[in-house]
C-alpha cells in the first residue's frame, strides 16, 4: 500500500485520477486530444450552455484533459508533444504544478528518467518540482513504494490471467496487466535514475559586471557535465569576504529561461565577492566563484560627480512654455484659445466623416505651389477621401521653393499638433514686422489647422524627412501616421495600398512625374521608414560612428536605414552601464592620445572592456566599409557617455577631427555601403528624441 503520506496527498488531489490504463491507451488520448487543443472553449456559442456552471465544468474538463495529457506525453518522452502543449497552453491551463494521483509532476517525471530536453522545455514554462520530495529520503521511499506497488499489481494480475478461462473479462485483465507492466518498467527506471544521480558540478562559467551604482549583475551558464541529473535551481551568494564569512546575502533562481541574476541594494565604492552553485534532486553542487573575482558597484558619473545631462530639461520646457502663454495671455488669441480643448473631444469616428462631405477642400491635382499631405495607415490599407484621393491641402500657391529652414521649423512644429491654433494666433499677432518668413510659417499653420479640421484629427503624425519636388514647380510635406487601434469607423474608406497605386489614373509622364505620383510610386518605402524610425534598441551599451556632412542651408548626419533615428552602431554588451573603473581607463586612453584598440598587444593588461571595444570597433568598420588601419586615426569622444533612459548607452567613435563634417564639395574619404541615408540633423534629433 501507498504510505500514510502519500494518502493524504491522494485525498488532497482526489480530483486527479491515475493515468491511462496502457501507454497505447495513453498515445490515443493526447492524439485524440490534439484537435481538441486547437480549440478555446470559450469560442462555444454561449447561447447553447445553460449556465455559468455547465462553462465552469466544461472548462474544468479541458484542463483535465490537457493536464492528463501533458503526463502521458512526459511518461511516453514525446518531445515534439510536450512543446507543443507547452506553446499552445499556459501553465496554468495545463495545471503544470500541481502533483498527480502517485504525488508525481511531470518535470519530476522528466527528470528522474534523465530526459534533459523534456526537462528542459519543463523548466523554461515555469514547471516546478514536487514539493513533498523534502529530502532525499523521502524520494527514494516514495520511488521505493511505487516500484512495490506496481509489481505487486503485476504479480497478481498475472495470476489472476493465468487461473482464468478465457473469456472477456480475461481479455481485459490481460490489457490491464500489459498497462501494469509498462508502469512497474517506468518506476523502475526513475528509480534507477535517482540512484544513479549525482550532485550537478558547480556552473560552467559565472560572469560578474557592474550594473550600476548600487547593483551587480550576475550572468552565469549550465554546468559543462553531461552525466549528472538535469539541473533545475541556481543559488547566488554574495560577501565582502572573499572566504563568503560572513555571507551577506543569497538569491534562489528556479525560473531557467534566463540564466542571470541582478543583486541591488549594495553600496557603491563596496567590493562584493560573488559565487554560484548549481542544483538536482540530488542536492546543491560546489560552488562556482566569479570572474572577475569581485566587483564594485559604481556609474562613470562618480568620476568626477557629474549629473546627468538630462536631468530637468523637460520640466524645464514645459515651465518655458506656460511662460510664453502667460505673456500671450492678454491678447486677442487668448479667447479662442480656451476652446481648443472642446475641439478635441470629437470622436475620431464622428470627425473623419468630414473626408466623404461634399464641400471638403482636398485637392485632387496639384498646381505649381507648396502643399501638405497626411499619410494615415494601419496594416496594409491607407485612409483616403470620398474620392480615392490621398488627403492634400494646399499651403501657398505661389511658393515656388522651400526653404529648408521652413521646412525644419515645421517638423519642430510637428511636436505640438495640439498647439496649432495657439501658435496660428500668436503669429498673427506677430505679423506686423510683414516678414516673409512669418506670412510663410502662418500659411502653414492655416494648412495644418485646414487638415486636422477636415479629418478631426489632432495628431497628423511624424513629418517625413525631406519633402517631394517635381519638375512643376510642386512640392509636398508628407506627414505620416500609423493607425494601431482596431477601432472601426463608419463611412470611412480604408483602401489598400496597392489598390491605391494601380487604379490611380496618372496625369504626368513616366520621366517626369509629378509629386503626387512620385508620393504613391515610394508609398511602401516611406512607411518602411516610418515603422523603423520608431524602432528601439535593446538595453546595451553601443558603439556609435558619429559622420556628418554640410550644405549650404543644412547639416546631415549619417544613419542606417534600418534605424534611422539611432547613429551607426554595434553592440558592444548587453550591460549599458559604464562603471567608474572603467571610465577611468578610457580617460588615461585619451590623456595620452592613444589610438583606438583595434589590434590586441601582448605588453597590455586585458581590460575586459578592451577586449569588447575591439571587437565592436572592427564590426563597425566594416559596417560602414571603412578600412581597419585608418580606424587607428579615429579617437573615442570621451567627455561623457551618452544615456537614453537607463537600458540604453552610447560611446562614439569619431573620424579624424577634419573629417568629422565633410564641407560641400569636399571628397569623402569614407563611403559607407549600401544601406544607409543622410538625415538633416534638426530631422534626426527630433527623432532620437521620440
Amino acid at each position: 500500500k501507498m504510505t500514510q503520506q502519500m494518502r493524504d496527498l491522494q485525498l488532497a488531489q482526489a480530483r486527479k485520477p491515475p493515468g491511462p490504463s496502457s501507454p497505447n491507451a495513453a498515445k490515443r488520448l493526447y492524439r485524440n486530444l490534439s484537435g481538441k487543443f486547437r480549440v478555446n472553449y470559450t469560442s462555444f456559442d454561449e447561447g447553447s450552455l445553460v449556465g455559468r456552471g455547465e462553462k465552469e465544468k466544461l472548462r474544468k474538463s479541458y484542463l483535465f484533459q490537457s493536464n492528463a495529457a501533458l503526463f502521458e506525453a512526459v511518461e511516453l518522452q514525446d518531445l515534439d508533444r510536450v512543446q507543443e502543449m507547452l506553446k499552445h497552453y499556459s501553465p496554468e491551463e495545463l495545471d503544470l504544478n500541481t502533483p498527480n494521483s502517485e504525488g508525481l509532476l511531470p518535470l519530476d517525471i522528466a527528470i528522474m528518467t534523465n530526459n534533459a530536453p523534456i526537462a528542459r522545455a519543463l523548466l523554461q514554462a515555469g514547471a516546478k518540482e514536487s514539493p513533498h520530495f523534502v529530502s532525499l529520503e523521502s524520494r527514494s521511499l516514495h520511488l521505493s513504494t511505487l516500484v512495490r506497488e506496481a509489481e505487486q499489481r503485476v504479480n497478481e494480475l498475472m495470476a489472476q490471467v493465468v487461473n482464468e478461462a478465457p473469456n472477456a473479462d480475461c481479455s481485459d485483465k490481460e490489457k490491464q496487466l500489459k498497462a501494469w507492466e509498462w508502469r512497474f518498467r517506468l518506476y523502475k527506471r526513475m528509480k534507477a535514475g535517482f540512484e544513479h544521480a549525482r550532485v550537478p558540478d558547480a556552473p560552467s562559467s559565472v560572469h560578474l559586471s557592474v550594473a550600476s551604482s548600487s547593483s551587480l549583475q550576475v550572468t552565469f551558464w549550465e554546468p559543462l557535465s553531461v552525466n549528472s541529473a538535469v539541473v533545475t535551481k541556481y543559488k547566488v551568494e554574495w560577501s565582502c569576504s572573499p572566504t563568503f564569512s560572513p555571507l551577506l546575502g543569497e538569491a534562489v533562481i528556479d525560473k531557467l529561461k534566463d540564466l542571470h541574476f541582478t543583486i541591488q541594494g549594495l553600496v557603491s565604492g563596496t567590493a562584493y565577492h560573488i559565487r554560484v552553485s548549481a542544483y538536482n534532486m540530488k542536492g546543491w553542487g560546489p560552488p562556482q566563484a566569479s570572474t572577475p573575482p569581485f566587483a564594485i558597484p559604481s556609474n562613470w558619473r562618480e568620476y568626477d560627480g557629474r549629473a546627468p545631462r538630462r536631468r530637468g530639461q523637460a520640466e524645464a520646457l514645459d515651465h518655458l512654455l506656460g511662460q510664453v502663454k502667460t505673456v500671450h495671455q492678454h491678447c486677442i488669441c487668448h479667447e479662442p484659445c480656451k476652446n481648443q480643448p472642446q475641439s478635441r473631444k470629437h470622436s475620431v469616428s464622428k470627425s473623419l466623416k468630414h473626408l466623404f462631405h461634399p464641400g471638403s477642400k482636398f485637392l485632387k491635382t496639384l498646381k505649381r505651389g507648396l502643399y501638405l499631405t497626411a499619410i494615415f495607415y494601419k496594416d496594409d490599407n491607407i485612409l483616403v477621401t470620398h474620392e480615392d484621393q490621398i488627403p492634400v491641402v494646399e499651403i501657398d500657391d505661389t511658393y515656388s521653393c522651400l526653404l529648408m529652414q521652413d521646412f525644419l521649423w515645421l517638423t519642430k512644429v510637428s511636436c505640438m499638433w495640439d498647439e496649432i491654433l495657439w501658435l496660428r494666433q500668436c503669429v498673427t499677432v506677430s505679423q506686423s514686422s510683414c516678414s516673409c518668413i512669418l506670412q510663410t510659417r502662418f500659411k502653414m499653420l492655416l494648412a495644418i489647422s485646414q487638415m486636422q479640421g477636415l479629418l478631426g484629427i489632432q495628431d497628423l503624425g511624424q513629418v517625413f524627412f525631406e519633402p517631394i519636388k517635381d519638375k512643376q514647380g510642386n512640392i509636398l510635406i508628407v506627414t505620416l501616421k500609423e493607425v494601431k487601434t482596431n477601432q472601426t469607423f463608419e463611412s470611412v474608406r480604408w483602401v489598400p495600398i496597392c489598390k491605391l497605386q494601380t487604379s490611380r489614373k496618372s496625369v504626368s509622364s513616366p520621366e517626369e512625374p509629378t509629386a503626387l505620383d512620385t508620393l504613391l510610386i515610394s508609398l511602401q518605402d516611406k512607411l518602411a521608414y516610418h515603422q523603423r524610425s520608431s524602432h528601439a534598441l535593446s538595453p546595451g551599451l553601443y558603439l556609435g560612428y558619429l559622420k556628418l556632412c554640410s550644405a549650404v542651408d543644412q547639416i546631415r548626419v549619417l544613419v542606417p536605414e534600418q534605424l534611422p533615428n539611432i547613429l551607426c552602431h554595434v553592440k558592444i554588451r548587453s550591460n549599458p552601464n559604464i562603471s567608474r573603473e572603467e571610465w577611468e581607463w578610457l580617460q588615461k586612453m585619451a590623456s595620452v592620445e592613444e589610438p583606438v584598440p583595434t589590434e590586441p598587444e601582448a605588453d597590455r593588461p586585458q581590460n575586459p572592456l578592451f577586449q569588447e571595444l575591439q571587437v565592436a570597433i572592427k564590426e563597425l568598420m566594416t559596417l560602414v566599409n571603412i578600412p581597419l588601419q585608418e580606424a587607428k586615426d579615429f579617437r573615442l569622444y570621451s567627455q561623457e557617455v551618452l544615456d537614453f533612459g537607463d537600458q540604453v548607452s552610447f560611446l562614439l567613435l569619431l573620424p579624424p577631427s577634419d573629417d568629422v563634417c565633410t564641407a560641400p564639395g569636399q571628397n569623402n574619404p569614407y563611403t559607407p555601403r549600401s544601406g544607409f541615408l543622410t538625415l538633416p540633423l534638426q530631422i534626426f534629433e527630433l527623432g532620437e528624441e521620440g
